[in-house]
């Protein structure tokens, strides 16, 4: 006892964690869902019907001869039709009579007979329901076929009780739909889907509302189940939550139903009716309008009397409420907006002699302003160009007369050699000259000169950046290639083959190196060019 009791208690308490109290957020999200798949419904039906269309197909290209082919296509025909037309479901299911007659199958006959009185049942149509079901011998029928007698059976009498609704009927009508929901346990598999729906039906059946069904919980939750299945058992936990506090849990799983049903092209449903009266009572009526109206387009769509007459009672009050509502917002809103529009007119009319009066005011002082930003850029730019010229003019001019005096040395050195005619000394000479060096020390000045008229250019240039993709020199150095690339840029030089010719690389490399720096940035690559052309200079951040 206590081994069957304990997972029983984990998984009813796992339930209540994972269904009740459901956020607001989530609410909100699944009618957001279902408002999509609303609109989407067509989609979901076009599917069907195109099974249908080529098992229609397959059944007039079959011969009469066939029988069991015939048979098997009617079968799978009828299992389309079953919660989706009633009309065309009972063509099938006479079909199947009359192949099952043709070939004094009375196995089949019996079996077929349960499909009328499901389809019968979901029509309304009680009386002839039972009649259809006590025509059966269920001592010739399979465990498989005795399953589906009995959970029909138990649901004519669930949905009679719930149609009677009085003690004098009810009772017994719930005691019936128990009785015959237990043989349908009885002749269901061990573990199955059906075992645990009909135990979880039972429950529901005998109003035992307390705790959620354990079975319908591990269905939801640890089953992989058809949409139309889902919906049903989504549907059915639903009836477990009737307290006001679990508000939220009722139209989550009523929600989940309704788009399960409209994704299987259920038109032989309740989830949708359920909700739109859920939240008629919880004062949304707009939305309730809406699903209640889907509720009657199923019903009158598949054929079901019963639900079309109590969707109809339902209906017109839902449709009143939200005509009143709608004539209140119309009634509110034209005083709004009569009273919004008598403000206007004084407003505007104010408001016209201010602007007209200072209208031509502004506007010149505009066209002044704006002049006086542009004089200010074009000042800022002149200014710092002309830095940045007299600083490196002066670098450079300095440097240049280093390289000239060494070429001077040079010249000299290599026409007394000449002259002397100690060639191998000439070799020794121009080898003295070391250019990886020279082109080093020629870095070192660019960067220095660089980085002492823009000293934030690399913290200004890393702020581009996530900490992890910086790029900050090494202990030895004052700038790097990816630096100096970009110092360059600062500086005007922005055509890639000139770069590559400074910096002896390929074109090719250049535009690689910048491709791969840019891609790591915060901001987009083509706003990362100007951010390198923000970055001050020592005399304007000292202005500043």
């Amino acid at each position: 006892m206590k081994r069957i009791f304990l997972p029983a208690l984990l998984l009813v308490l796992f339930a209540h964690a994972a269904f009740a109290a459901v956020p607001q957020a989530r609410v909100d999200s699944i009618m957001a869902v279902l408002k999509k798949e609303l609109a989407n419904r067509k989609f979901y039906d076009d599917k069907k019907e195109l099974r249908i269309r080529q098992l229609k197909d397959k059944l007039a290209a079959s011969s009469p001869a066939n029988y069991n082919y015939q048979y098997d296509i009617c079968s799978q025909l009828y299992e389309e039709y079953k919660v989706y037309q009633f009309d065309s479901a009972y063509v099938f299911t006479q079909k199947l009579l009359s192949l099952a007659f043709q070939n004094n199958n009375l196995t089949r006959v019996y079996e077929t007979k349960i499909k009328l009185a499901f389809i019968l049942l979901s029509a309304g149509m009680f009386k002839e329901t039972f009649e259809c079901l006590n025509q059966i011998n269920t001592h010739v029928l399979s465990n498989e076929a005795k399953l589906d007698y009995y959970s029909t059976k138990s649901r004519a009498y669930a949905d009679l009780a719930e149609y009677n609704g009085d003690k004098a009927y009810a009772v017994y009508d719930q005691s019936e739909a128990i009785k015959y929901v237990d043989s349908a346990i009885m002749f269901s598999p061990p573990g199955s889907f059906e075992k645990l729906y009909f135990e979880g039906n039972k429950q529901v059946i005998a109003g035992q509302l307390q705790i959620p069904s354990p079975e319908y919980v591990d269905l939801l939750l640890h089953f992989h189940m058809t949409e139309h299945r889902r919906a049903m058992i989504a549907t059915g936990l639903s009836a477990f939550y009737t307290g006001p506090y679990q508000e939220s849990d009722r139209i989550f799983l009523m929600a989940d139903g309704a788009i399960n049903d409209i994704r299987s092209s259920t038109k032989e449903t309740t989830a949708i009716f359920k909700l739109g009266w859920e939240l008629y009572l919880g004062g949304d009526i707009a939305n309730a309008y809406t699903f209640i109206s889907q509720a009657m387009d199923d019903a009158q769509f598949y054929g079901a009397r019963l639900r079309k007459v109590k969707i109809g009672a339902v209906l017109p009050i839902v449709s009143a409420q939200k005509n009143i509502i709608t004539e209140k917002d119309k009634d509110r809103f034209l005083a709004y907006f009569v009273s919004i529009t008598v403000v206007a007119i004084i407003i505007s009319s104010i408001l016209f002699i201010v602007f007209y009066q200072f209208r031509r005011l502004k506007a010149k002082e505009k066209i002044i302003e704006e002049k006086n930003i542009q004089l200010e850029k074009i000042n800022g730019k002149l200014s710092e160009d002309t830095h940045i010229k007299e600083e490196y003019i002066g670098y450079f001019f300095n440097l240049i007369s280093g390289y000239i005096l060494k070429l001077e040395k040079l010249k000299r050195s290599v026409e007394r050699k000449i002259t002397t005619k100690k060639y191998d000394d000439v070799l020794v000479s121009v080898n003295e000259i070391n250019i990886k060096k020279e082109r080093e020390t020629l870095f070192y000045t660019f960067d220095h000169v660089f980085l002492k008229i823009f000293p934030n250019f690399i913290s200004s240039f890393n702020a581009l950046f996530r900490e992890e993709d910086q790029i900050w020199p090494k202990d030895h150095e004052v700038l790097n290639t990816d630096l100096r690339i970009f110092a360059l840029m600062r500086l005007g030089i922005t055509d890639n083959e000139t770069i590559a010719n400074i910096l002896e690389y390929s074109v090719n490399t250049i535009y690689v190196y910048k491709m791969r720096i840019k891609a790591k940035a915060l901001v987009p690559s083509e706003q990362f060019d100007h951010r390198i052309m923000d970055i001050k200079a020592v005399d304007l951040l000292n202005k500043s």
